[in-house]
């Protein structure tokens, strides 16, 4: 459904005279929408049994399947890609950006991340993370009069082809070593004894790396921060959800369908790399004062939790089912976020470009709660939720869980590393929030003007998915992939 939409905006878009560019808007939002009912539907069929459904089988293994897993992480992505497409609305208008090719690019990603969710070998997740990233490129540079739109997206597509090359590079040596490409027929070559286990865990490290790169993990983040700075607000939302969580999408199958007998490999490594993003993340956000710069560095920081559980499978080699558990943590960690972090980028979209920034700096919000109260506690909730506060119950749930799952693998030293970095990220969330409610000048804040018919949308959908997520968190807690071999 969506690829046969964004062709047919794109087609349409040549076709149609200038004033009905936003049909086409209208077109997209329709698809992304026909798509998530349909994953509804199969919800429905699938949920009740635990039964996954498969095509392109070998035997038993299948190389696009359908479970709880994936049906979770697709409603998610349809869900942020609707926000999204709200956001667009507007800034596609007020930018001048050409309505077509944009929907077009942004559907495509679309339907590329949804197929990562279903992915069950290394061809189909490689092929997907692609057919995310290459229209991101465009996505982000497609503010053509912007020198710094540009560089973005050149720095972008440099950092992506390198991590695919290094990603394409361990997929061969696990293609080597266990003579297939499907997760759970590697998971099966992995625990033979006469596999060359030196040449598995080699191509093992490499894809992890390929993954660290598109998740933005530290040290291989340096390209989101000036990514997001240059990108159109709307498609930093859909870099710091949508392809954040199709990233974590692939690698939870990676590392637990497919290379679960070497999480004593991995396992170490995804810790270091978790304890090294929240810090890194929370240190430097603390110093911005950008907000498009503070969600950056957030998001690089929200990474780390969720790799957290995972990092802490090490201590639990031979356990599958415990696996599982951590590999839900994040899950529900990674669709928590994508809500609540929405609903931030919806009232970024609303203040706009300030000074060359998206959504200005976080002395421009001082005052909001007085000129734009409902926005203002909409933001206030979600930067709680972030933050883990009540009445953020949602955020306190995923963090919860990740704590819980750190604690079961036995990693009591990233648990401390992650209640300290939980009191920095309380920091500057808190500073944000507090300047809502901070008398300042009036202008700064009545300038915003009223509020758009689709950014209160999109702020109402965000806030609502969150406030669902704080009172049923088990919609979304505990749904893990079904572990091969």
């Amino acid at each position: 459904m969506l690829a046969l939409t964004a062709v047919g905006v794109l087609v349409a878009d040549a076709f149609l005279p200038a004033r009905r560019s936003p049909w086409i808007g209208g077109a997209a939002l329709t698809g992304v929408l026909l798509a998530l009912a349909a994953d509804l539907v199969l919800a429905v069929g699938v949920l009740p049994q635990d039964r996954p459904r498969g095509t392109f089988c070998v035997g038993a293994s299948c190389s696009y399947s359908v479970d709880r897993f994936t049906l979770l992480f697709q409603a998610v992505l349809l869900v942020a890609g609707t926000v999204v497409l709200l956001l667009a609305n507007g800034e596609v208008r007020r930018a001048g950006l050409p309505a077509g090719e944009f929907h077009f690019l942004l559907l495509t990603a679309l339907a590329g991340a949804l197929t990562i969710a279903a992915g069950r070998d290394l061809v189909i997740l490689v092929v997907g993370l692609e057919v995310v990233s290459l229209p991101v490129f465009a996505l982000v540079a497609l503010r053509r009069y912007d020198g710094r739109s540009a560089e973005a997206g050149l720095t972008m597509f440099l950092v992506s082809v390198t991590s695919t090359a290094v990603m394409l590079f361990g997929v061969s040596l696990v293609y080597g070593a266990t003579g297939s490409m499907l997760l759970d027929t590697i998971s099966a070559a992995l625990r033979r004894p006469g596999t060359p286990h030196t040449v598995a865990a080699t191509g093992v490290v490499l894809v992890l790396v390929g993954f660290g790169f598109k998740v933005s993990a530290v040290p291989f983040h340096f390209w989101a921060p000036d990514t997001y700075q240059g990108a159109p607000i709307a498609v930093a939302a859909f870099l710091s959800v949508v392809s954040k969580a199709a990233g974590f999408a692939g690698l939870v199958l990676v590392l637990t369908v497919g290379f679960g007998s070497y999480a004593g490999v991995w396992g170490p490594l995804v810790a270091v790399l978790a304890a090294a993003s929240m810090t890194v993340g929370n240190l430097v956000a603390l110093r911005q004062r950008a907000a498009i710069r503070l969600l950056a560095w957030s998001s690089i920081a929200q990474a780390g939790y969720m790799l957290a559980p995972l990092g802490a499978a090490a201590g639990l080699v031979g356990e599958p089912r415990v696996l599982g558990v951590l590999a839900a943590a994040t899950v529900g960690y990674v669709a928590i976020y994508a809500v609540m972090n929405l609903g931030v980028f919806a009232v970024l979209s609303f203040v706009g470009w300030i000074d060359g920034l998206g959504g200005g700096r976080l002395d421009d919000y001082r005052g909001m709660a007085r000129s734009h109260p409902a926005l203002a506690l909409a933001l206030a909730f979600c930067l709680a939720c972030l933050a883990g506060l009540p009445p953020g119950l949602a955020g306190l749930f995923a963090k919860i869980v990740v704590f819980r799952g750190v604690l079961t693998g036995g990693y009591g030293w990233l648990a401390v590393l992650m209640a300290v970095n939980t009191v920095l990220g309380l920091a500057y969330y808190l500073a944000w929030a507090s300047r809502l409610f901070a008398p300042g000048p009036s202008e700064s804040t009545a300038a915003f003007g009223p509020v758009p018919r689709h950014v209160a949308i999109a702020v109402g959908l965000a806030v609502a998915g969150t406030a669902l997520m704080s009172v049923l968190p088990q919609l979304v807690l505990g749904v893990a992939p079904t572990l091969g071999g």
